[in-house]
């Protein structure tokens, strides 16, 4: 069976589209705010993954929100490039129907709650006035692009006979994708293939769309969600790099595509993914959000492909699929054993780079990078691969309006600690000296004289990223002001500066949140 798509012609049956809404609906989590130039930074690295669709925000939430959609669809070529709106939202649809207007394939995406809790105590609503709104929502979206997607907020938990109903009024309405979201991770898997079979033999025109699923993680079902949603006849499946989003998260796509790649014989479906890039973009994200993944990760996590029991490494030395189901290289990991110290030169580091997919970064960044990393050679036996990543992320992260620069510190057990700083703020170095209560408050406190601000710190955590007692530290800092939480993260030898690097970092987000103005009637979570 074929169907025709707006957007991408004909679609065979075994054809599964990629909708990737890290941009809208992963940006939404806790501490996960991005601004404009890394989202177009991620939207480029996710077109060049193979990603078919980009939700790249809720254009209507904020001014700032439009313009980076309206940037996205402008600059970033090869994808979809879709724009958020509410079914019912006063002028949501034009909103979004302008933010993608300079996007060579742009894409509508409305959307509207359905199950008899979401109706009846979110939008005190009658089910009628919510199919009337269904159909004014995509009939309006159709006046702006020929793409147009119509989400069941809440759907897996919506009565079977007002969901057959709904999705026939946005069909009729002009919608060409219909997404069945499982907004509160509620749903198992025979739910959601039951779900996607029933609307296929009930609803009129059911085989002239796109059937999409967007599963949340809050029971961990996600990805197995979506499977058995394919299964029942999804054929786009809506997810996240390293599977952020609200609350538990959504599906992961590099999990999913993974899974449809490795498995064809249960699973004989296809996808436009470079498999290869997934660890370089799954990085990329954790770099821009100061969030790295856990070490046991399915696929980018680093130890997916390690191996410490005995028996596991003499069967993988003798054959390799003993115990790896895919290979390293088939996901951008490389098994590569070069170790590097003080004597390492810079081609063997820039090599080194490229083999931990940082092979795109710029003459200065590697400048920059090697010189951090001479420092740490200088002070630890062995360097390992996450010792350079933590510190090459630090380097390449985008950290705005401030910088750190240099502390020096004197502490002991008969006086005050004292930290003697300095950062880069809007370009013009300045420095403060300071005393406080140990290094670390010194440290914080220098950074209130220098940038003074109202955020009070939520959370301090330190660990160490390699084994042994020169490994580098690894520090977590959450800043909270105003009911905006953010969170940084910074890496280095010295712990204190390690420190300075975490709070800096999450200063700079926390500078972000500042100007992004959400109104609170904004309803979205979609999914």
């Amino acid at each position: 069976m074929t169907i025709h798509h707006p957007s991408f012609g004909q679609i065979d049956d075994s054809r599964v589209i990629l909708f990737d809404t890290t941009l809208r609906d992963g940006e939404q989590s806790p501490g996960f705010s991005m601004n404009l130039a890394e989202k177009l930074r991620m939207a480029e690295a996710l077109a060049d993954l193979g990603v078919d669709v980009i939700e790249a925000g809720f254009p209507v939430a904020s001014r700032g929100d439009f313009e980076s959609v309206h940037q996205i669809a402008q600059h970033v070529r090869g994808a979809v490039i879709c724009a958020l709106a509410r079914s019912g939202g006063k002028n949501d649809i034009a909103s979004a129907g302008e933010a993608i207007r300079p996007a060579e394939r742009g894409r509508i995406h409305n959307f509207i709650s359905t199950s008899p809790l979401h109706m009846k105590y979110k939008l005190r609503m009658e089910p009628e006035t919510v199919l009337e709104l269904i159909t004014a929502g995509n009939t309006s979206a159709r006046n702006f692009t020929d793409d147009v997607e119509w989400s069941a907020e809440d759907g897996s938990r919506t009565e079977p006979d007002f969901l057959c109903r709904c999705v026939e009024a946005a069909i009729k309405a002009g919608a060409t994708t219909i997404n069945i979201p499982d907004t509160v991770g509620y749903a198992t898997p025979e739910d959601m293939e039951r779900i996607f079979s029933m609307l296929r033999d009930r609803v009129p025109g059911a085989d002239g769309v796109i059937f999409s699923a967007h599963n949340h993680n809050d029971l961990g079902l996600a990805v197995a969600n979506t499977l058995a949603s394919v299964r029942g006849g999804a054929r786009q499946i809506e997810c996240t790099i390293n599977g952020i989003g609200e609350r538990a998260g959504n599906a992961a796509l590099e999990e999913i595509v993974m899974a449809l790649r490795t498995r064809q014989d249960a699973m004989p479906f296809k996808t436009r993914v470079h498999s290869e890039r997934l660890l370089k973009v799954s990085r990329m994200l954790s770099t821009i959000t100061g969030f790295d993944v856990q070490p046991n990760k399915a696929i980018v996590g680093r130890n997916a492909f390690a191996h410490e029991s005995g028996i596991h490494q003499d069967g993988v030395l003798k054959n390799a699929a003993t115990y790896e189901i895919m290979t390293p290289e088939s996901v951008g990991w490389s098994r590569s054993s070069l170790v590097l110290g003080k004597h390492s030169g810079r081609a063997a580091f820039r090599d080194k780079l490229a083999t931990l997919g940082y092979g795109d970064l710029g003459d200065n960044q590697v400048n920059d990078a090697f010189a951090r990393f001479k420092d740490l050679a200088d002070h630890k036996k062995v360097v390992y691969d996450e010792d350079i990543v933590a510190l090459v992320d630090d380097e390449v992260r985008d950290h705005a309006r401030i910088r750190f620069q240099s502390i020096e510190l004197t502490a002991g057990s008969r006086r005050p600690a004292r930290a003697e700083l300095t950062l880069e703020v809007d370009g013009e170095d300045r420095t403060a000296s300071v005393t406080g209560n140990g290094p670390v408050d010194a440290a914080f406190t220098a950074i209130r004289a220098i940038f003074p601000h109202e955020a009070t710190l939520s959370l301090y955590s330190v660990g160490a990223i390699t084994e042994g007692s020169d490994a580098q530290a690894r520090t977590t800092v959450r800043l909270e002001e105003g009911g905006k939480m953010v969170d940084g993260q910074g890496a280095d030898a010295d712990t204190v500066v390690s420190a300075v690097r975490a709070y800096v970092h999450a200063l700079n987000k926390l500078l972000v949140k500042r100007t992004r103005a959400e109104p609170e009637d904004l309803a979205t979570d979609v999914a």
